[in-house]
């Protein structure tokens, strides 16, 4: 008669057999996928590993089907060959190793316990087989969680900001209309300020530094950071606007006001000291001008020279730029209309531009003020057609709104308004970005974006060859150029300049020259000297890769900076990524089936090519910041390529793809006009699980000698708290290098304040080291750039956090103020 701990023991056997073959099951369908993947990729010049692995993996689920240990030998076999090859292609990268050796190292777990339940010599040698093989799974184990500590090594660990006291939270916005008069009168609107007590423009000044004087906060005491107040505009993603929202919002302040936009336009001045309402005025944008998505950079701020009385209607005012393409001039005391400013205190910008629907032509940038004169272009939906609106930059009366100037580089005859009839040179490049404005040279730096269509160029214009993918100086008073400088020949892969250009005085050794540095998205920095547009250091033309569609006329060569770059080395077979060997073996096969042959690879029709860096960057319109104390240059960047290909007009008109003023188009790439469409895969992602094929880092942050352009510090930014396979948040802390859009601020206090990143995190870094010495999570996206003020002797550090739908963070309304706790 069975004893109860028998039949215990047999039902255990039972179970860890059905285990076995499971397991074996597993092994061997692994086994043939990668085996034929592996097969494949060899076929395609590219790694054995995957077929010898495939091999291996069969071979051990066989034996192990047949109830034989070998194939736990097998399996173990391969395991080694697994880690000596891993280390061999990357090292000790602990994001390079994931999809390498964590599921190998799950699977060893499970085959180190199958030893037991494998051996057919009784129970005493199942026992002695555990103690044998114990120490092994003991030491996998310990090299996993040693493994983890290693990532957690690297991660991004700070301080986090003590919690907002509920006191501090600002009355959230009426449902209409400015708060009562009784509860708070507006000051009158105050000069313009230093730098340090204020933050007056889109990028601190004119000259677009992002740096403040301010020195209270320091990465001693940054830890002390708490929330002092947290105010919520009201304009969050609706049925009729749909979830293509990204505010993109940096506030300005004069003063003791913050002057900001919302994502729909809404004007909204704040008490810079309590976060309280002061005023709003809402332009009633309709949601059918959202283009790629609801955005409003930024607002700018003027003093009318010429008023005496301080409260006198609009002698300080606010002007924005909107989604539907109007200007718009509001008092800054009381957020009314500027009657005196066009008509009823707006003008549209649509006068002179033709064709154009909802959406098409809009304007989501901050406008630039140089010499009472506003400096405005327009963000063309790009992509949608040849025959798109123009990309004419034009300057307007700050007072009276009355058009100053109009450069059409189409047509550089036409200095006004085209005659009725007429219109601006359709399809030319835009500046959808903010320009960077010198008072004393009286002029004007416009960053210029591709022509329309992107990736398509045999039939544009001298004239757009000539200026596309160019900083554009032009002088204020009359609108003509002055000089430009082309960062990309016949570009045909969307690096449009993004970046507004930092005007510096360089310390060259004959004394300090009138300078200025331009990013650009392929990731070169440009220092020049901004009276002439000449180059400090060297551009080099190096040759590109040639060929491409017909008939292309695509540039030989390319320019180069010799000064700095954010560009990484070409990508290899070796930099694919996923989650585990067999989506990472799916994107080595794509690479080896790409046309790729480094920076420049010509568009393709028969097959993808690889992008890289992809169309964000690079920089992009975050911009850098310029410590000019220090003489540290702080830029953050992308390190993602781009998966592309371009389509026949016929495979175009099959998926249905159309400009969006046709009836029923979609909001993709339809390059109207031109032979092909483009379907682009922006940041390559993986289509089964939505990682990326290129391994982490994704984006970081770099600090560069301003002197010299040699890199004092490099760091990945963003950790895979809230990235994930599947869509779903890992919620790990450790920092991976994730995409980032929006921009940092330095201070004299040593620290860069940044979010950006998709964790949702805004950090402060310590500008000498690199190192984050505090962090806070945000209630939503952080993709906008941070300023700081001083209001009361107090250093404020305001963040408006409202996500974004391109970079996958969640939607929010929130403007948020830190500050160190009052001293006693």
């Amino acid at each position: 008669m069975k004893t109860h701990a028998l039949i215990a023991r047999e039902r255990h056997r039972g179970f860890g057999e059905w285990v076995a073959i499971l397991f074996a099951v597993l092994l061997i369908l692994l086994g043939l996928a990668i085996l034929g993947g592996g097969v494949w990729l060899i076929a395609l010049g590219g790694s054995w590993y995957y077929a010898l692995a495939g091999l291996g993996l069969i071979a051990s689920g066989g034996f192990i089907l047949a109830g034989s240990p070998v194939g736990l030998w097998i399996y173990f076999a391969v395991y080694g060959l697994t880690i000596v090859w891993a280390l061999w292609e990357v090292g000790l990268n602990g994001w390079a190793l994931v999809p390498r050796v964590v599921a190998p190292s799950v699977l060893a777990l499970i085959a180190i316990f199958l030893f037991p339940v494998l051996s057919r010599s009784g129970e005493a040698n199942r026992a002695q087989a555990a103690r044998r093989h114990g120490p092994a799974a003991a030491a996998i184990m310990v090299m996993a969680i040693g493994g983890g500590a290693f990532l957690l090594m690297r991660g991004d660990i700070g301080t986090v900001a003590a919690p907002l006291p509920e006191d501090a939270l600002a009355a959230e916005p009426p449902a209409g209309g400015p708060e009562d008069a009784s509860d708070s009168s507006p000051s009158p609107a105050p000069a313009i300020r230093s730098t340090g007590e204020d933050w007056p423009v889109y990028g601190g000044t004119n000259e677009a530094l992002r740096y403040s004087p301010l020195a209270e906060i320091t990465p001693a005491n940054v830890g002390n950071l708490e929330r002092v107040w947290e105010y919520r505009t009201g304009d969050m993603p609706t049925e009729q606007t749909g979830d293509k929202y990204s505010p993109e919002t940096t506030p300005i302040k004069i003063g003791d006001t913050i002057y900001l936009c919302s994502a729909m336009n809404i004007v909204i001045a704040l008490d810079a000291a309590t976060g309280k309402e002061e005023w709003r005025f809402d332009p009633g944008v309709s949601p059918d001008a959202i283009p790629y998505g609801a955005t409003c950079r930024g607002v700018a701020y003027y003093e009318d020279p010429e008023a005496t009385d301080p409260e006198a209607p609009c002698a300080a005012r606010v002007i924005e730029t909107t989604l539907d393409a109007r200007m718009i001039a509001v008092d800054a005391r009381l957020g009314q209309p500027c009657a005196d400013f066009g008509i009823g205190g707006e003008i549209s910008l649509e006068n002179g531009i033709g064709d154009t629907v909802p959406g098409w032509y809009s304007v989501t940038a901050a406008p630039t003020i140089v010499r009472g004169i506003v400096v405005v272009g327009a963000q063309v939906l790009d992509g949608q057609a040849e025959d798109a609106p123009s990309g004419v930059v034009r300057g307007y009366d700050a007072i009276t709104g009355e058009l100053a100037w109009a450069w059409d580089l189409g047509n550089p005859e036409l200095t006004g308004e085209p005659e009725e009839g007429e219109v601006y040179t359709r399809g030319t490049p835009n500046m959808w970005t903010t320009a960077s404005g010198d008072e004393e040279l009286g002029l004007v730096y416009l960053p210029l974006g591709n022509s329309s269509v992107d990736y398509y160029g045999a039939n544009r214009s001298a004239a757009e060859n000539e200026f596309a993918t160019s900083l554009v100086a032009i002088d204020v008073a009359t609108g003509e150029p002055a000089w430009h400088f082309q960062t990309v020949h016949y570009d045909v892969w969307d690096y449009d300049l993004g970046s507004q250009v930092s005007l510096i005085d360089f310390p060259a050794d004959d004394g300090p020259v009138p300078a200025l540095v331009l990013p650009s998205k392929q990731g070169d920095i440009y220092i020049l000297d901004r009276r002439t547009g000449e180059s400090l250091f060297p551009v080099e033309e190096r040759p590109v890769p040639s060929g491409g569609v017909e008939p292309e006329n695509l540039s030989p060569t390319q320019p180069f900076s010799d000064y700095a770059t954010l560009a990484k080395p070409p990508l290899r077979e070796k930099d694919m990524w996923g989650m585990s060997p067999l989506d990472q073996l799916v994107c080595r096969i794509q690479f080896r089936q790409a046309a790729y042959d480094g920076m420049y690879t010509p568009p393709t029709v028969d097959r993808r090519f690889i992008q890289y860096p992809g169309y964000n960057g690079g920089s992009d319109w975050g911009s850098v910041a310029v410590d000019t104390e220090r003489g540290i240059l702080v830029a953050n960047y992308n390190d993602m390529p781009n998966f592309n290909r371009l389509l026949t007009r016929e495979e175009a008109d099959e998926r249905g793809l159309a400009p969006i003023n046709v009836p029923g188009g979609t909001p993709d790439d339809p390059q109207a006009g031109a032979p092909y469409a483009i379907d682009v895969n922006a940041g390559w992602r993986n289509e089964f699980t939505g990682l990326m094929c290129k391994q982490p880092p994704y984006g970081g942050i770099t600090a560069i000698d301003l002197a010299t352009g040699e890199t004092l510090w490099d760091q990945p930014i963003g950790t895979a708290r809230k990235n994930g396979p599947f869509g779903i948040p890992s919620m790990l802390p450790f920092r991976i290098g994730t995409p980032n859009n929006g921009g940092p601020v330095v201070t004299a206090g040593g620290l860069i304040f940044i979010a950006a990143a998709t964790d949702d995190l805004i950090r402060a870094i310590d500008i000498e080291t690199g190192e984050v010495v505090w962090k806070d999570a945000l209630p939503a996206g952080g993709q906008a750039n941070p300023i700081t003020f001083e209001v009361g002797g107090r250093q404020y550090v305001v963040m408006m956090a409202g996500g974004h739908h391109f970079m996958e963070t969640p939607a929010g309304d929130y403007v948020i103020a830190y500050a160190l706790p009052p001293a006693p």
